[in-house]
């Protein structure tokens, strides 16, 4: 296959009045540079997308396409031939020769390509909001292309291509395993169930100096309400101060250190019933109040809250639903438009990127160097670099094997190429309850712990059994060392693997 010049597109168009316009305002001038950095320059055009297309030469045309998601996956990651949008990056193969086209990560445009047989586009979206964008005379670098080709082995390919659009990843010091409460609690927990759970993990947990995480999700803040059956009464919001279940959270993590794990939490930083100035809220929703990342108010207020709870000596915190709150939709509903109504910022002067970024670097500094920060519906390449885990598919299951077997074994295979790369991939923990029988469920729990990727258990307090007790022990083990990442064979065009090569060997799953 014939790699593409990203420098040299077919075309340029412009989104203009929502038509797509090969005639350039006088005013913008647009330029893709030798290092690919393409950028923009206007005076008085407001500015919402801008389009390159490229020419496809006829092998790649029939080459199988892989693309990430702007977020999470939803099972739905897959190398196929059908045309799909494909967010941040995209590779081709025909299984000989691996073409990679993509931006460094961290850009100031929100980016997709698509591809259409013989065109390959990539489109920057350069909006504040669902509002055109004013540079005012001034430049705005959108993005830095990235392409590459590579030989041999699918794998190294893909994970060589992301290397190339991360120049910094930012990754934890030793490999991160341990116990989440969401799936064996779904919110309904407390100091007793969490110092229950955490006593189990210690009780699990190898003899070595990589000692396990115990995290305590959604259901410890003050005003918490999971009713999933009424999304009029659900809300999982801040303040973030304890609700009478738990009390002193600088206790809670003391208990946790005592029992030689690392403690860590979760919030969701941009939803608060907490008294704020109208004007810091972007949207409302009865009482819950969706807050502006766009103003400095409110990122002293998400500093202020992450800084706090950090100083309660909690060692990972997991921040969640910030790309909902923000865009008003799940990635599985983002397509080409990745907002959904109307979205107005406060601050007009910077893209929806830059904004997000700038909040993503807020939490990363008001957690500290010795905090892990796990990003939760966090968008995949604007976080890369500046926190240590993505939580990389959307949720899994402690009641419903289906939704595992999706959700979790096809993240898991189709963004193993990002480990290490962008972030450390978690694609998400085994949910522990009896409902999914054990034969099931342990097979989840090995491929996981043999991934080198980091692994977490949520443990149903009637669930604890003998038998799955030195399951985790022999799982814990393996994800404690250092191991290179498992390889799924199976995975052209196919949504779960089953045939994965480890440092532990080779194994086939049946996961009916």
């Amino acid at each position: 296959m014939k790699l593409i010049d990203l420098r040299k597109p077919l075309c340029i168009e412009i989104l203009i009045n929502g038509s797509w316009s090969k005639e350039i305002p006088d005013d913008v001038k647009i330029s893709i540079a030798e290092d690919g950095a393409a950028s923009v320059t206007a005076v008085e055009t407001g500015l919402t997308k801008i389009r390159f297309s490229y020419t496809v030469d006829s092998k790649m045309q029939d080459a199988y396409v892989y693309g990430d998601h702007w977020e999470r996956g939803y099972g739905d990651l897959i190398w196929s031939k059908e045309t799909r949008v494909l967010p941040w990056y995209c590779l081709y193969t025909d299984q000989e020769t691996t073409c990679g086209y993509g931006v460094k990560v961290q850009p100031n445009a929100l980016c997709y390509w698509k591809n259409e047989k013989e065109v390959l586009t990539l489109t920057l979206d350069i909006r504040n909001g669902t509002q055109p964008f004013y540079l005012n005379g001034g430049e705005l670098v959108m993005a830095q292309l990235v392409a590459a080709s590579y030989c041999g082995d699918l794998h190294e390919a893909a994970h060589d291509f992301c290397k190339e659009m991360c120049d910094a990843p930012r990754l934890p010091k030793k490999p991160v395993y341990g116990g989440n409460d969401w799936y064996c609690n779904y919110g309904h927990n407390s100091y007793e169930m969490i110092m229950l759970h955490a006593r189990r993990i210690a009780e699990c947990a190898p003899d070595t100096d990589n000692r396990p995480y115990m995290v305590i999700d959604d259901g410890w803040q003050l005003c918490v309400n999971q009713s999933h059956g009424s999304s009029e009464y659900y809300y999982n919001g801040g303040p973030w101060e304890a609700n009478f279940r738990f009390g002193d959270m600088a206790k809670m993590a003391a208990d946790i250190t005592a029992l030689g794990l690392h403690p860590g939490i979760w919030m969701r930083p941009l939803l608060t019933l907490e008294s704020v100035q109208p004007e810091w809220v972007m949207k409302r929703d009865g009482l819950r109040q969706f807050l502006d990342p766009s103003r400095t108010e409110v990122l002293d207020i998400i500093r202020r809250d992450v800084s706090k709870i950090a100083g309660w000596g909690y060692k990972l915190i997991k921040h969640d639903f910030s790309t909902y709150d923000i865009f008003g939709q799940w990635g599985f509903s983002m397509g080409e438009e990745t907002l959904n109504g109307e979205v107005v910022f406060a601050d007009k002067t910077r893209t929806t990127a830059q904004i997000v970024k700038d909040m993503y670097q807020v939490i990363r500094e008001a957690a500290g160097d010795d905090v892990i920060i796990i990003g939760c519906n966090t968008l995949s390449h604007l976080s890369a670099g500046m926190f240590e885990l993505q939580r990389t598919g959307d949720d899994t299951s402690g009641v419903e094997w289906e939704r595992t077997k999706q959700m979790g074994i096809n993240t898991l295979a189709l963004r193993m190429m990002q480990h290490n790369a962008f972030y450390a991939v978690d694609a998400d923990c085994i949910g522990i309850t009896g409902e999914i029988p054990w034969a099931t469920n342990k097979k989840w729990l090995d491929v996981l712990a043999k991934s080198g990727t980091p692994l977490f258990v949520s443990i149903g307090e009637n669930a604890y059994t003998d038998e799955v007790k030195a399951d985790i022990k022999a799982a814990f083990e393996k994800a404690a060392g250092v191991h290179k990442v498992s390889v799924p064979l199976d995975i052209i065009d196919n949504l779960t693997p089953a045939k994965w090569v480890s440092d532990f060997g080779t194994d086939e799953y049946d996961w009916e």
